[in-house]
């Protein structure tokens, strides 16, 4: 089986060796400078969670959004090259790169990403072809954080989602008997999905292991012009949807 009739099957597919070869460590070198304050990331950089009590010493989920606008060094890595390619061999020739962003969850912050859709966040478009690469700068496994995954999903509709927490992920509910495929890789490899894949993530609970994840999301030129052309760049205030189909 192909990955295109894999991914087309499940939701999601495997891609070992993402990360191009020798780049690993240039990439970890970036975003080392994201997370220790090489720039100023007002307006980019959030914890997932929506923490924001006075107390807090660390970030449980740190999300920064389109750091390729931030270091131009990102998009012309190989590896934002193979990643492009490998996209056009799932969806299609008319794919490019619509955004990235990095999600880092620190040793002992145990929290969780919750059940979501990616597409819960966007706009609706007519053109309805996503995928995201969830690749590994660091092992991932069920101690420090891996992803999860319940193949098929991404032929659901979008699902009711919530926003319990200002300024928090979105989340839906699952069937409780879903069968969850749990997304252990290595460091370099990557996870594709699509854009209604239902997917979430375990907390960090490890005592010295960060889980770096480097997240690139394709879709149609076509759908990138219509969403810029509406204002919307993935920065900023979200949506929160809450009517499946809307």
């Amino acid at each position: 089986m192909t990955i295109k009739e894999d991914f087309s099957r499940t939701g999601f597919v495997t891609l070992p060796d993402m990360v191009v070869e020798d780049e690993l460590e240039t990439l970890r070198g970036i975003y080392s400078d994201f997370l220790h304050g090489k720039y100023d990331l007002d307006g980019f950089r959030s914890d997932l969670t929506g923490d924001i009590s006075s107390d807090k010493k660390v970030e449980k989920i740190t999300q920064i959004m389109r750091p390729s606008l931030i270091d131009s060094r990102l998009p012309e890595t190989a590896t934002y090259r193979k990643a492009l390619d490998t996209a056009r061999e799932l969806l299609g020739d008319d794919i490019e790169m619509d955004f990235d962003m990095m999600i880092n969850k620190a040793p002992g912050t145990h929290a969780e990403t919750p059940w979501h859709q990616d597409a819960a966040y966007w706009p609706d478009l007519p053109d309805k072809r996503a995928v995201s690469f969830w690749m590994a700068l660091d092992d991932a496994d069920t101690q420090n954080g891996c992803m999860m995954y319940i193949a098929g999903s991404h032929i659901l509709p979008i699902q009711p989602h919530f926003q319990p927490v200002s300024g928090g992920a979105l989340q839906c509910r699952i069937d409780e008997k879903a069968e969850i495929s749990y997304g252990k890789l290595k460091a370099g490899s990557a996870i594709a999905h699509h854009g209604y894949t239902l997917h979430a993530a375990l907390g960090n609970s490890s005592a010295d292991r960060n889980r770096r994840a480097l997240i690139l999301n394709f879709r149609p030129k076509a759908m990138i012009d219509l969403m810029r052309s509406r204002g919307y760049d993935h920065l900023g205030n979200r949506e929160t949807k809450t009517k499946p189909g809307k």
